[in-house]
């Protein structure tokens, strides 16, 4: 961070310098016979005050105006007229004029010659001032004229210093702050309160550490609920695990006659085994990158499901109640097993007699997929924990493991939308998946 601190800051330092150290220098370099004109005390005033005395007292007071300001000031002044006659005879003498007129290069002159033409408002005569100031009365005044011109270059330098410094920290104690977010982020200790103060500025960072932040909080949560399901993974295997240990120790003791009662007890245990494995696969392979979405048949997809749950179930009756003109972009295997499983549980809790109400419609700009069944339903105090992997409500006695209902909820998030389950107010349980109509593969 040092290092780039030190370059932002050289970089709008030096680049403010230059600008205005070289517009300055420019400006004297290419304009100094203006700078003089405008600036040097010896010509304040004068072409104004000579014309005043020319044309109010005539020429003699003029030349003598013309005589004081020499004495004061060491300054040669002639002036014109429109035909360039000498109006008056000035105080350049003329041995001078001669030698300047034989000097071809104006470098070697001893003077400085500027030329100035003024209008007088009074009498609207235009008259042509030459003045000759001697170098070394011209670099004594130069001398001088640059203390002011330096002292505003200082003082702006430590203002343009002092803005730089704030720049630069603006731009790299954020960046600081980032890189610790991130440090944390990556050693699994990311605090959201730590970019609290960087998510509330309004510019690009604020922006950044406020997307900085829902990142930091969903790769929490995904840890978390990694970490979880790892322990409830260990949890659940255990149990099979224990009881096809304890029925193989059996059958070793056992006899023939005994082992053969055996059999059956180990081979359900090994398919509960398979069962558990494989929503464990199921839901794990949520969490894969999809593909492309594409065209789900819906039709198709809720008449196979049907079909499958009346094989498994006869005594089971399933209604399908699909809206005209329902059209969804998705993963249709993702949904398939989604749905299966909530028709799994709804054949699993539905009374014989009652149909189970799979339904897919429009809801509030969204796609209802819904399951019902006619069962006890759910109390409402667990309503809100179902769909956590491995939960199970009290009370219901399902040879699941808590799984199903978890999938279909990262199915539904994986497609943008939600799993809502709720208690239906004519009675049993119903199971929806609420999708955008074009939804995006979430993380």
């Amino acid at each position: 961070m040092r290092s780039l601190f030190w370059r932002i800051l050289a970089s709008f330092w030096l680049a403010l310098a230059l600008v205005a150290g070289l517009s300055m220098l420019l400006g004297r370099v290419l304009n100094q016979d203006a700078w003089i004109l405008s600036q040097h005390p010896a010509l304040d005033g004068l072409a104004e005050t000579w014309t005043r005395h020319y044309e109010e007292q005539g020429a003699a007071a003029a030349q003598a105006y013309l005589e004081r300001r020499k004495d004061v000031s060491r300054l040669n002044v002639q002036v014109l007229d429109d035909n360039g006659q000498p109006l008056v005879r000035g105080t350049f003498p003329p041995r001078a004029a001669a030698y300047e007129a034989r000097q071809k290069n104006e470098k070697r002159l001893p003077w400085r010659r500027l030329t100035t033409d003024y209008s007088s408002p009074q009498s609207g005569e235009t008259y042509l001032f030459v003045y000759r100031i001697p170098h070394p009365e011209l670099a004594a005044w130069h001398r001088g004229s640059l203390l002011w011109p330096l002292s505003a270059l200082a003082i702006a330098l430590v203002v343009l210093t002092l803005l730089s410094l704030l720049v630069t920290l603006s731009i790299t104690r954020p960046l600081n702050r980032l890189r610790g977010a991130v440090h944390d982020l990556g050693q699994t200790a990311y605090q959201q309160n730590s970019l609290a103060r960087l998510a509330n500025r309004r510019d690009e960072l604020g922006v950044l550490a406020r997307d900085f932040n829902r990142m930091g909080a969903r790769l929490q949560g995904l840890i978390g609920s990694q970490r979880q399901l790892l322990r409830d993974v260990s949890h659940e295997l255990r149990s099979p695990l224990a009881r096809l240990r304890i029925a193989l120790a059996l059958a070793e003791r056992a006899d023939s006659d005994q082992r053969d009662k055996l059999w059956p007890r180990l081979a359900r245990e090994c398919d509960r085994l398979e069962t558990l494995i494989s929503e464990i696969l199921a839901l794990a392979r949520l969490d894969a990158d999809p593909g492309a979405a594409q065209p789900v048949d819906l039709a198709a997809l809720l008449r196979k499901l049907q079909e499958e749950a009346q094989l498994n179930t006869p005594e089971q009756r399933v209604e399908i109640k699909l809206q005209p003109g329902i059209s969804l972009c998705g993963w249709p295997d993702m949904l398939e097993r989604a749905l299966d499983n909530l028709l799994r549980n709804a054949v699993r809790f539905n009374p014989a007699g009652q149909p189970i109400e799979l339904k897919a419609e429009h809801q509030a700009g969204e796609l209802c997929l819904s399951v019902r069944d006619h069962g006890p339903g759910v109390a409402a105090e667990y309503l809100t924990r179902l769909g956590e992997p491995f939960f199970r409500a009290p009370g219901q006695n399902s040879p699941g493991h808590g799984l199903g209902l978890a999938i279909a909820r990262r199915a539904a998030e994986r497609h943008g939308g939600r799993l809502v389950l709720t208690n239906h107010p004519e009675g049993g349980f119903s199971a929806s998946l609420q999708l955008p109509l074009t939804p995006q593969a979430s993380l």
